[in-house]
């Protein structure tokens, strides 16, 4: 008797089980979601189902809880209003006539998506040496007379990242307004330490990017992230790249992948005042201030046209636009005719992406990309490496950079344009994490940036196909397995 309940309760729990598998199948097919990570979910769900449900349930929609998605829908309508007020005083008068056809339809797009107009009149300038940068940006803030914003993923202790600190420190005791917003989670080892509190004793008001915690994983996902490298001063310079606020001879000293080799740009123009507004809008999000108040504050204004180059500056992440990035990245890549040079420290492309790169490729242009031949991700090194096959078969040319970590995040097509920012070429930056990119309309700088791309290339191996063909059968295993759930990464 015993024996025929105890069978009936587990029927009926197995039952249940299955019912909670189908209806969580159902609402991931109603989602419509990309197809690779519909498929990936799905697979997760049945193949592991306790495991892939619970998996599902924390991080398998992009939720970002009301009360975010409110203060987003609010700072786009802020967006709207800069960008009418840019309008107005003719700094979107961009003459069209200077660039490639492609680049006026980009415009449009990011106007259409997400409403952020390219400006003109900006000065770019391209640093690549990590304590060069570290440095000026020291010197920045010391030179700070109304306020200094910054924003990162990363802080570390150690070297030239500590002067920045202690230009900071002095910065808010002369009365500079100075605002800190760190990621919670990228930079959880710094937090435990002293330097946020030896920020706050000065006066820098010190605040975590997207907090984690239960609370948290019950309104949103713990696993998106603030993923952007902004510095503004007194609102008439900035920087941004992807360099996190880390001296490389310092930071991860242990992963066995080298120093981290990084690009940062210093602005001034124009282009400072969508980087400036994404900063604060990044920061009210987290503070609750008033917009008003923050922009009195710290300064903020439209600028004069200083310099030649037209920039467009565009922000990405959960709430703020769907695929907006993706579609100008593949815009660009389309746009290629002659020569399409790419770094990134982490490539996972889905289909548009793996097929636009091939695409190019087998139209006759000259395809190469770097990407550091170790990296610290033991999941992202071989979904990655699962791409190599197709990509080389295509004709396109993959070089291993020896020289550390590579870590800039760049795109030059021929020669003319160009994408600069925080943002890799994988499903992570594309639709989780929260990114600022520079899409960039100017010959020069896709020369200047290119000729960092030719020292990234001087310095890498090529990798080609038949060798690549000879790695043991247990690695081809290990990259079409981990290349599964490559679109969950």
């Amino acid at each position: 008797m015993l024996s025929s309940i105890l069978l009936y309760l587990w029927a009926g729990l197995l039952t249940t089980y299955a019912v909670i598998l189908v209806c969580l199948a159902l609402h991931v097919l109603m989602k419509q979601m990309p197809i690779s990570s519909t498929l990936a979910w799905l697979l997760l769900i049945f193949a592991v189902p306790l495991v892939g449900a619970v998996l599902y349930v924390l991080i398998g929609e992009r939720r970002i809880g009301e009360g975010r998605a409110r203060g987003i829908t609010s700072l786009r309508t802020d967006y709207k209003k800069l960008a009418e007020a840019a309008i107005h005083q003719g700094l979107t008068a961009v003459d069209w006539s200077r660039h490639r056809a492609v680049a006026r339809g980009m415009n449009q797009l990011g106007m259409t998506l997400l409403g952020t107009p390219t400006v003109r009149g900006s000065s770019l300038e391209l640093l690549s040496d990590s304590e060069e940068i570290l440095r000026a940006i020291a010197q920045d803030v010391d030179a700070a007379q109304t306020s200094v914003l910054m924003e990162f993923y990363i802080w570390s202790e150690g070297g030239c990242a500590d002067e920045v600190l202690e230009a900071l420190i002095r910065a808010a005791r002369r009365g500079v307004n100075c605002r800190l917003l760190v990621d919670a989670l990228g930079a959880r080892p710094w937090w435990k330490g002293n330097q946020p509190g030896r920020l706050r004793e000065a006066g820098v008001d010190v605040r975590p990017a997207l907090p984690v915690g239960l609370f948290r994983t019950l309104v949103g996902r713990t696993d998106l992230r603030q993923h952007r490298k902004i510095v503004v001063i007194d609102a008439m310079t900035a920087w941004t790249g992807s360099m996190n606020m880390v001296d490389p001879r310092f930071f991860k000293r242990d992963a066995g992948v080298g120093q981290w080799v990084d690009a940062m740009v210093r602005v001034q123009g124009a282009a400072v005042v969508p980087l400036a507004a994404t900063l604060i809008g990044d920061w009210i999000l987290e503070s609750g201030e008033v917009l008003g108040e923050v922009i009195q504050r710290t300064g903020l204004r439209l600028l004069q046209p200083r310099g030649s180059t037209d920039v467009q500056v565009v922000p990405s992440g959960p709430g703020l636009t769907e695929d907006c990035l993706l579609q100008l990245v593949l815009t660009l890549l389309h746009a290629a005719q002659n020569e399409l040079v790419l770094t990134t420290p982490y490539l996972v492309p889905d289909e548009s992406i793996l097929r636009a790169l091939r695409s190019a490729a087998a139209r006759g242009v000259r395809v190469q990309l770097i990407v550091p031949e170790h990296v610290d991700s033991f999941l992202t090194r071989y979904a990655s490496r699962s791409s190599f096959d197709d990509l080389l078969s295509s004709g396109v040319e993959i070089y291993l950079y020896r020289g550390g970590l590579l870590h800039t995040k760049s795109i030059t097509v021929d020669g003319q344009l160009s994408m600069f920012g925080t943002a890799n070429l994988d499903m992570r930056s594309l639709w989780l994490n929260y990114e600022i990119s520079l899409f960039i309309y100017e010959a020069a700088f896709a020369a200047e940036l290119g000729q960092l791309q030719q020292s990234y290339l001087n310095d890498s191996a090529r990798l080609y196909a038949d060798a690549w063909a000879q790695r043991s059968f247990g690695q081809r295993l290990l990259e079409n397995i981990i290349r599964l759930v490559g679109p969950l990464l």
